[in-house]
């Protein structure tokens, strides 16, 4: 198997990125069997690597593999020799001797899956590595949209709105809205807003004053476990959520709302939102499995089809 990593969604074309959805979108009708599960992995070894908490991601990852058939082994950070002192170059050889054909890593710190690149000869998918990338995040975030809008989301306007200075979805998904021609605008306290963003080509916006103007509100939570202690990011919560908070009275009728998860109740979203069946957040929860098979099968089979229209059944 050629070595294909996915680090950052600089890793993919325009034309991956659709082939990707596309073989998602194929996999759509396996989940809606009474047995959700094809051979298609059958033999193959992935291993999930969680060096950070995770729900979504590693579970959706765990069972993307098994509904695949693919053999997975889970390991996260505690109980394993990492407690010990273990180097992440040195965990990377243990688990070569096992011949895996992927290793899944999520990861604090940014950089930690090209180190984990560099001493296996298994491909790494990104789950997500400190401030850095989650490309796979974005995939699904563009699946959502597509399955929502359809294949053309070219000048869509959707607004990221909250700790972009923190988020490495938003670095992703600056990323991959722009690659399918969407329109970006980042708004946020200025002390959440990073040094010269706006020269990846998106708006700026310091308040929601032109929040009409968005297709879509993507919002993400205040990551306090990324903010040094003693740093004074926000005057209070309760104040960020008056400023930057989302709640129907907000909202025009046309607009939707995506979360990465997990959502920060009375913060950043009102529970209004969060519990509307109009936002996209649940459908972003359901994508993520059938975009996660995808990703899987690419990296195993490659992207030399792109013109096939991703069909694997």
């Amino acid at each position: 198997m050629a070595k294909r990593d996915l680090i950052s969604m600089e890793d993919l074309s325009r034309e991956q990125v659709e082939l990707l959805l596309d073989t998602a979108e194929s996999f759509l009708p396996v989940l809606e069997r009474d047995i959700k599960k094809v051979p298609t992995l059958r033999g193959r070894t992935i291993v999930n690597l969680f060096w950070e908490a995770s729900t979504r991601t590693s579970s959706s990852f765990d069972l993307a593999a098994k509904r695949l058939s693919a053999d997975t082994l889970a390991l996260k950070a505690s109980g394993s020799a990492v407690e010990k002192g273990e180097s992440l170059k040195d965990t990377a050889i243990t688990l070569s001797a096992y011949g895996p054909d992927i290793i899944v890593m999520r990861h604090p710190s940014a950089g930690a899956c090209q180190v984990l690149s560099a001493n296996t000869d298994a491909s790494v998918i990104n789950a997500g590595d400190g401030k850095h990338q989650h490309p796979t995040q974005c995939l699904l975030d563009l699946f959502s949209l597509r399955q929502t809008f359809g294949r053309d989301l070219s000048g869509m306007k959707i607004w990221i709105v909250g700790d972009i200075l923190h988020s490495r979805v938003a670095r992703s998904d600056i990323m991959g809205f722009q690659m399918l021609g969407m329109d970006v605008t980042l708004a946020g306290p200025p002390t959440m807003m990073p040094r010269g963003i706006g020269e990846m080509g998106v708006g700026v916006e310091y308040d929601l004053g032109r929040l009409k103007e968005a297709d879509v509100i993507y919002l993400l939570r205040i990551q306090q476990e990324r903010i040094k202690a003693g740093a004074n990011f926000l005057s209070s919560l309760r104040e960020y959520s008056r400023l930057f908070g989302i709640t129907t009275a907000r909202l025009h009728p046309h607009q939707r709302v995506m979360h990465p998860g997990p959502i920060n109740r009375g913060v950043e979203i009102g529970a209004d939102i969060a519990d509307d069946e109009e936002n996209l957040i649940a459908h972003q929860v359901f994508s993520g499995l059938a975009v996660r098979m995808a990703i899987l099968y690419r990296t195993i089979v490659g992207y030399s089809d792109v013109s096939s229209g991703g069909e694997v059944l």
